[in-house]
């Protein structure tokens, strides 16, 4: 596949990702030059978004690893099928079958279960390997990526080093609940995306939300943009500001009013403070006394 910087701005307007050249760019060179895209922001600002359309825009499997605290490499690499393993040692050993003999049955990739990171690697297929929040993993699991970034190779004990197949475009995201290293930041190439600015939600909301009238979107740009800028536990990410625009439509709005705004912040905000300062401070928003 050629890949072009005009094959990759296409494919994220047929995704109806509204996004800019700076993103659409770093896209590219991903791609270009088979690096991995390490993306970091606020949480909701669409980081994970880029990792589903890039798969929609190389028609490619898309196989995610979700990561947590306490996440260990047999969740996120393999596991073996312990009991199919117990079936075929005591199929063996009716059979008079010695140790030695019966490793090499048990020990093989029939047996083996793929988790995200090995499935990524082995599968014929160019897939696209999304590493999501990456920091909330812990350190060690962090220091596990970097044979896998580097190389596109793994290592299971008793199969030896299993090569990627085709490698895959891999996309990792950061909220940046903690500091990553510099090791794994050095084999990625960086991606910052913020929060949007009015002019480019308010596109995002008339693509996403069909029917809202150009004069309410931007209303709603306009004040999900001034939201953000209080001093909010958790900000509204662009999925809640959509499911707010849906909300408005429904209820039939024609432009913003302060009730209906209090009575349904809770689309926006999920923490009470949050809601409680919003809601002293929805006329100033506005722009209305």
């Amino acid at each position: 596949m050629d890949v072009t910087p005009e094959f990759v701005s296409e494919g994220l307007s047929r995704a109806r990702y509204v996004t800019n050249q700076r993103v659409e760019t770093a896209v590219f060179l991903a791609l270009a030059l088979d690096k991995p895209l390490l993306i970091e922001g606020p949480a909701g600002v669409g980081k994970t978004e880029v990792a589903k359309v890039l798969a929609e825009l190389l028609d490619a499997e898309l196989i995610r690893l979700q990561c947590y605290e306490g996440l260990d490499q047999a969740h996120a690499l393999y596991e073996w099928n312990y009991q199919k393993q117990l079936l075929r040692i005591q199929t063996d050993q009716r059979q008079g079958l010695n140790w030695d003999e019966v490793r090499q049955h048990i020990f093989s990739a029939d047996y083996l279960l793929e988790r995200p990171l090995l499935k990524a690697i082995t599968t014929p297929h160019r897939a696209v390997l999304l590493i999501d929040e990456v920091d909330k993993a812990d350190e060690e699991f962090e220091a596990f990526l970097l044979e896998l970034l580097s190389d596109f190779q793994v290592t299971v004990p008793e199969l030896g080093t299993i090569r990627a197949t085709k490698a895959p475009a891999a996309v990792l995201t950061s909220n940046r609940a903690r500091e990553l290293s510099e090791a794994l930041r050095r084999r990625c190439l960086y991606l910052f995306i913020d929060f949007p600015g009015v002019e480019q939600e308010r596109r995002i909301i008339e693509l996403k939300v069909p029917g809202m009238e150009a004069r309410l979107a931007a209303e709603v740009a306009r004040f999900v943009n001034a939201l953000r800028k209080l001093e909010l536990r958790k900000p509204p990410s662009i999925a809640e500001a959509l499911d707010w625009a849906r909300a408005l439509l429904r209820l039939r709005l024609k432009e913003l009013e302060a009730q209906s705004i209090r009575s349904t912040l809770g689309l926006l905000l999920k923490h009470e403070e949050d809601r409680a300062r919003a809601e002293a401070r929805v006329g100033a928003l506005l722009g209305r006394s």
